[in-house]
């Protein structure tokens, strides 16, 4: 892992808030089938045990064996099966309690999690749709033991999940990151962005100051470079001019304090606009919709802006 790597990993780290909501955990026998598809939530499954193969529309099965697992960024249609060949439909099997282990079943943890904080919408939009945790990853050191903690839990308590399962499969997604902030799919926009050294400290302004009236001139500045130099190396980082960058980031934040319960003019004064009519504008440009719209069709029930 390159300093710059691991620089990007630790601000991912510091800046991501997780809800993690555990769906069920226990082993399947025999003919069986497992999906948290449909639900319109990211989700996780993590084979504790035995091993299970991944079905994803319009690609090869993949094998997950134990210790071993997958994240899902988004609601894709998706199954878990005992066999490379899903065969005919079968009905959802019930789950056995992790202990005993029973001969040729799969264990498995499977749930549920959600974004918070400001990089929540920001990072699924850089990320890949899923994440496959391999046992031979190069976090693997740390994975392994936390996967044996999961099937502890798992085994101690039977029937009735223990709650520390949640928290342990938060601790593993965030190891997970730091791989995946390694790959190249991912260094394009954002993370492109926050992986050059030079503009890390431009990208935590932008952050935590949406609202202020960035010019160029402004971020080049706080990039320590001259106006011209910093257009060429932004673009050449992150695909898009810097004004670009800072409207989608504007956008997106935007977004989600939306969701988070503010009114629409509310949002629009946090991230600079004092023209509710151009905000609108703006908003519709990036996210595909007006954001009175946007705000109806998702807003998280029982949740407020920090402010």
């Amino acid at each position: 892992m390159t300093p710059e790597t691991d620089r990007l990993a630790h601000w991912l780290v510091s800046g991501l808030e997780l809800d993690t909501t555990l769906f069920h955990v226990g082993q399947y026998c025999g003919p069986w089938r497992a999906s948290t598809a449909g639900r319109e939530r990211a989700g996780f499954h993590l084979v504790l045990r035995g091993h299970s193969w991944l079905h994803l529309e319009g690609q090869p099965p993949i094998r997950l064996n134990e210790r071993e697992g997958v994240f899902l960024l988004r609601d894709l249609p998706h199954s878990l099966t005992p066999e490379a060949d899903s065969g005919p439909e079968c009905q959802p099997r019930s789950m056995l309690p992790m202990a005993p282990a029973v001969p040729g079943a799969c264990g498995l943890a499977c749930g549920f999690f959600q974004f918070r904080g400001l990089l929540g919408e920001l990072f699924r939009s850089a990320f890949p749709d899923y994440v496959v945790i391999r046992a031979d990853s190069p976090s693997s050191e740390a994975v392994g033991p936390l996967f044996q903690l999961i099937l502890a839990e798992a085994e101690r308590h039977g029937e009735a999940a223990s709650p520390l399962i949640e928290r342990l499969t938060e601790l593993l997604f965030f190891y997970v990151i730091r791989d995946v902030a390694c790959r190249d799919d991912v260094a394009a926009g954002l993370l492109a962005v926050a992986r050059r050294q030079e503009f890390g400290p431009l990208l935590d302004d932008l952050l935590r100051e949406p609202g202020k009236a960035w010019s160029v001139d402004d971020m080049a500045r706080v990039a320590c470079m001259s106006r011209a130099s910093f257009c060429k190396h932004f673009v050449e980082a992150s695909g898009q001019p810097p004004a670009q960058f800072l409207l989608q980031v504007r956008m997106k934040i935007a977004a989600r304090r939306l969701q988070r319960g503010d009114s629409v003019l509310r949002a629009a004064e946090h991230v600079g606009y004092t023209s509710q009519a151009a905000f609108t504008r703006a908003f519709k440009k990036v996210i595909g919709e007006q954001p009175g719209a946007f705000q109806r069709a998702r807003r998280v029930p029982g949740l407020r802006a920090a402010h």
